[in-house]
């Protein structure tokens, strides 16, 4: 089991990854419930949203990767 101090030292060096990934997920759940309280989607749509959210999210962040090394090259 990790300390309190240890896991405070990992959350500084990671701050921007852990408040971009906040933004994102801030971002997308208001995007998804603005549509749903505007369009009224099935119940299903709306879970489809959500899911689609991860797959949004794991393609922003790879392209993000492939940018930075690009930009380093």
């Amino acid at each position: 089991m990790t300390g309190a101090g240890e896991w405070l030292r990992t959350a500084r060096e990671e701050r921007w990854g852990i408040l971009t990934d906040l933004a994102f997920a801030v971002i997308w759940v208001t995007l998804v419930e603005t549509i749903n309280v505007l369009l009224g989607p099935p119940t299903m749509v709306y879970y489809m949203l959500m899911l689609a959210g991860i797959v949004a999210y794991f393609g922003f962040v790879w392209n993000f990767e492939i940018a930075s090394k690009r930009e380093n090259q």
